[in-house]
């Protein structure tokens, strides 16, 4: 049995608005509020949703590249959320991060050598003679050639940059990287490399990843388990065939309805939801979803569901889940 590696407990994440000559905070973004999580080791996590429901915001608290308002987080059941800025220097060399835009997050000033290399010299794990050999054999690792070492980011194409990135996040043998959205601003010919790429270099580094996309069929390719987020909370969370196969939130079912289908004969009837995506200034009242719900009651508007286990490892906050064999709508008349 694998051991827990991260641990996430009511983490929130609120960014103030201000307004006024004063910069007075009279509002707040609740980017993330209230998210419960546990990593084991070995696993991929996939954290699916809409543009804007917290993702990133969250990944990036996990890494305290956000300061979290609330909460706690457990990295190998220590709270990391306690550490001084040496402690937590020490701790990043086992958190580690691909980011979205292969572009922007590459120095353009900096060669390959410089951009794999400065996680060895800041944390200074290896001597200078043994960095050069360690950046090539890295290099040649995640698919490039060893003499790429003194190019430039913009000598490189998008997936050629993104496999720069992967090592420079690599570099340190991190025991958790969080991917967020890597092959969204690739071509889909270049995707399917990374993604295989990535799942290669898992067995081979003993990584544990947590995949934060919003590409349905990307995330049921590569991840063990998943999680449905919206609008700041975790809405449902399972084994990745349980979440597909049978959702139990009104929001993952309307989701995987808009998957598509790699059958062109085969038909789908989408569940188009109605109204949009609230403001996480002031989100509604209750369960955030219920103004966009088809199956909502009275008790939506009043009390914020419970993330509770409906099935064995397979949980949703619903006040009116989709069970087998019943529709929420019976649930909620029954």
């Amino acid at each position: 049995m694998n051991k827990t590696l991260l641990r996430v407990e009511n983490l929130k994440k609120y960014f103030a608005v201000t307004s006024g000559f004063l910069k007075r905070t009279t509002l707040y973004v609740k980017a993330v509020d209230g998210v419960n999580l546990s990593i084991e080791t070995g696993e991929t996590w996939g954290l699916v949703g809409e543009s804007g429901c917290g993702k990133s915001t969250l990944g990036r608290c996990i890494l305290r590249l956000e300061e979290p308002t609330e909460g706690r987080i457990f990295f190998e059941n220590e709270n990391i959320l306690s550490y001084d800025r040496k402690t937590l220097q020490g701790i990043r060399r086992h958190l580690q991060i691909i980011f979205q835009d292969p572009y922007s997050s590459l120095n353009p000033r900096k060669n390959v050598r410089q951009i794999v290399g400065e996680a060895f010299e800041v944390h200074g794990i290896i001597s200078k003679k043994e960095r050069e050999s360690q950046i090539r054999q890295l290099l040649e690792r995640v698919g490039l050639r060893r003499d790429h070492i003194n190019r430039y980011p913009h000598e490189f194409s998008g997936g050629q940059r993104q496999r720069i990135c992967i090592a420079r996040a690599l570099a340190l043998r991190p025991k958790l990287v969080i991917a967020d959205e890597p092959v969204s601003a690739l071509d889909v010919s270049i995707q399917a490399q990374i993604l295989n790429l990535l799942v290669q270099l898992q067995t081979e580094f003993n990584l544990t990843y947590l995949f934060i996309s919003h590409d349905l069929s990307v995330v049921r390719h590569l991840c063990d388990r998943i999680a449905v987020m919206y609008l700041g909370r975790i809405a449902e969370f399972g084994e990745s065939y349980k979440v597909y196969d049978h959702p139990l939130h009104p929001y993952t079912e309307a989701l995987m309805s808009a998957a598509p289908v790699p059958n062109p004969l085969k038909k789908k009837q989408k569940i188009i939801l109605e109204g949009d995506v609230p403001s996480p200034i002031n989100p509604p009242a209750g369960c955030t979803f219920h103004p966009r719900c088809r199956y909502r009651g009275r008790i939506c508007s009043e009390e914020i569901p419970a993330e509770r286990e409906l099935e064995k490892g397979h949980w949703a906050a619903c006040h009116f889940p989709l069970q087998s064999g019943l529709t929420a709508t019976s649930l909620k008349n029954g």
